[in-house]
């Protein structure tokens, strides 16, 4: 059974139990349900999305620069990776699922665990009301990329929906906080849009929803500003060959991802992507 598109794309991005504060036990035909099908379909369409994921792993691993970057990562067996962020992270193909799985492929001596706390639409404010539930998650790496939602204009010149000045003061709250004192950082800076693309998608320009380039790069500059020594910043327009864009012209697509996941990953281990 092939899945749906539009049930395809709702488990693609959205995670029930993440969003959903007290959902914990969730089972599969229940988030089936919320999703708008059933559990033949929600499995149909999960089957789909591993295997776009394994084969986006297995052109990752074909890549002599990222066995060269495996070999240079700087983590330790067993090491706890937590990823804090919104649908470019909650995708169930996103870069950090690649890696989570790319490293269970190529490197499962190491043991190292994936933890994806991210999820769709959160703002850095939502996230931070989520704060307490974070702190559940033991890690010794956190991963971040935020700041894409609070950046969403209602119209093109319209106002934010967090301000600028609430933005960057909400991640520093959240670099500051005592659970992740110990943990070494990895800020993402959210990717570049297409503006064209954003005002022409029905759901988006079509609702009066806008996001700008200007944003991005402002909230990109926060983020180098606020980051504490020692903290690695990779900003997804410095990809050699750009983030590949969805038809919304805000979500990375499947190869955009894969973009993404060899950047990180390569900046992790010092490795220069290739000219």
């Amino acid at each position: 059974m092939s899945a749906d598109p539009l049930v395809a794309k709702l488990v693609r991005f959205e995670r029930p139990e993440r969003s959903l504060p007290y959902a914990w036990n969730l089972d599969d035909a229940t988030r089936a349900a919320i999703l708008g099908t059933d559990a033949e379909g929600y499995a149909a369409a999960l089957a789909d999305l591993e295997r776009q994921r394994t084969d986006a792993v297995a052109a990752l691993a074909a890549r002599p620069v990222v066995q060269r970057a495996l070999d240079r990562m700087p983590f330790f067996a067993g090491e706890r990776l937590l990823a804090i962020g919104e649908s470019t992270t909650a995708d169930r193909l996103s870069w950090f699922e690649v890696l989570a799985a790319l490293f269970a492929a190529e490197r499962p001596e190491l043991g190292v665990r994936f933890d994806n706390a991210a999820v769709s639409g959160a703002t850095t404010s939502e996230t931070l009301g989520r704060l307490q539930a974070l702190r559940r998650h033991p890690a010794d790496r956190v991963f971040c990329m935020l700041g894409a939602n609070d950046a969403r204009r209602f119209g093109a010149d319209g106002p934010r929906l967090v301000s600028a000045e609430e933005t960057t003061r909400n991640l520093r709250v959240l670099r500051a906080d005592s659970a992740f004192a110990g943990a070494a950082w990895t800020w993402v800076v959210p990717t570049p849009v297409d503006e064209t693309a954003v005002a022409a998608f029905p759901y988006f320009g079509g609702a009066g929803l806008a996001w700008t380039n200007r944003d991005v790069r402002e909230t990109a500059a926060a983020i180098g500003g606020l980051a504490a020594s020692g903290d690695l910043v990779v900003d997804p327009a410095d990809a050699p060959d750009g983030i590949a864009l969805g038809d919304d012209g805000v979500h990375p697509d499947p190869a955009g991802q894969l973009a993404l996941a060899e950047l990180v990953l390569l900046r992790l281990a010092g490795v220069d992507p290739p000219s």
